[in-house]
């Protein structure tokens, strides 16, 4: 066997009803901070979501400060403005609440209050530098797995998006709290959903990283995603739909934090950045045509993948699979349905074609005459 690495987050709380007793949980892990900078979107703190767990900070003798201006694919502007009002604040430790997109600006400003590094040093593998202040992240939709990966993904200039990975990332602690999610929109639930069984494929399927431990979480994140997902989009108070959705959720992450994602993840990103189309469902869309192309270099994992989820052991049973899903949870499936027209894919293509930070873990070399085919499949 083939020497591997694992890291992941060392602290996991998992437990309905968690965000109530948030200071108390996440005490530990924050050093005793008393000023806690708070990291989230207006639609979560819209929704209430927050209220319970700001309460306990409260009861507890904690300041915190509360930053809502995230945004979707969050824009260098927007994380610089979180860290000053952190600076401002003097934040002590950070709580990212919310989906991707505050978890991961509060990753990202974290690193920013804890050093002297600049962002635009940060961008590609292992460049951020430690220290940083104490993380908590605390996810309200069931798909990035942000709470536990050591990747953060930002929009620089007007529509590209750069990554951050580094083990710097990596949270001290993630809470699960399925509550936090009963009353996700059923589309929002279907495409974040879709998003975390991607990050499960393309683990497995990952070309330089694939290990032992990534692949168990990989095949256990599918299990549960796919016997839930359905369940929780045509009910959305189904507690236990909502539990397994966010542990797959975070399983998948961990097993694609380390065994990073490839071409959908790719293709994905120019839906994001040019067109502002959800991040879940932008893998939703491009992922037929991807699993397609891959499938002569990666039928032996696809079938197990299959195999592992009940369908017949053939890389075309998972992807009839994952096609039946998306009809049956009413996810766009044309890039048309997005705004996308044909002579919007060569800016696409070229768009991932330089991405040399992805592209080098899909099972199958991509080359832009493939991706141009690929997105014209879905046109």
């Amino acid at each position: 066997m083939p020497g591997f690495e694992f890291r992941t987050v060392p602290t996991i709380v998992c437990r309905p009803g968690a965000a109530k007793n948030l200071a108390a949980i996440a005490a530990p892990s924050l050093n005793g901070a008393q000023r806690v900078l708070v990291v989230t979107d207006r639609g979560v703190r819209g929704a209430g979501l927050l209220d319970a767990a700001l309460a306990s900070f409260d009861d507890a003798g904690v300041e915190t400060r509360v930053y809502d201006q995230v945004v979707a694919d969050p824009p260098e502007d927007v994380v610089l403005a979180c860290a000053a009002a952190g600076r401002e604040f003097g934040a002590q430790a950070v709580l990212g609440f919310g989906g991707g997109s505050p978890m991961d600006t509060a990753k990202v400003v974290a690193l920013l209050l804890g050093g002297t590094q600049k962002l635009e040093d940060m961008y590609g593998m292992n460049r951020a530098a430690v220290p940083r202040l104490p993380l908590a992240l605390v996810p309200t939709t069931a798909g990035t797995g942000s709470e536990v990966t050591s990747v953060a993904v930002i929009t620089t200039g007007e529509t590209s998006k750069r990554g951050i990975a580094a083990p710097a990332l990596y949270a001290d602690l993630a809470v699960l709290d399925a509550d936090l999610t009963l009353g996700l929109p059923e589309h929002v639930t279907a495409a974040t959903g879709i998003d975390a069984m991607v990050h499960a494929i393309e683990a497995y399927t990952g070309k330089r990283f694939k290990n032992p431990v990534s692949d168990a979480l990989a095949l256990a994140a599918m299990r549960r995603l796919h016997g839930a997902l359905e369940r929780a989009c045509a009910d959305g108070s189904d507690r236990a739909a909502r539990a397994d959705m966010l542990l797959g959720a975070m399983l998948a992450g961990q097993a694609f934090s380390n065994s990073p994602v490839g071409g959908v993840h790719a293709m994905a990103y120019p839906l994001g950045g040019i067109f502002h189309v959800p991040h879940g469902l932008s893998n939703s869309v491009v992922l037929p045509p991807v699993l397609r192309f891959n499938a002569p270099a990666a039928e032996t994992l696809y079938s197990e993948l299959a195999q592992n989820i009940g369908l017949a052991t053939s890389s075309a049973a998972l992807i009839e699979e994952m096609e039946r899903i998306a009809d049956a949870v009413g996810i766009e499936r044309r890039l048309s349905q997005l705004g996308v027209s044909h002579n919007d894919i060569p800016r696409m293509a070229e768009d991932v074609a330089a991405n040399d930070r992805l592209l080098p873990n899909n099972p199958r070399e991509m080359t832009y005459d493939d991706i141009v085919a690929m997105y014209e499949e879905i046109l």
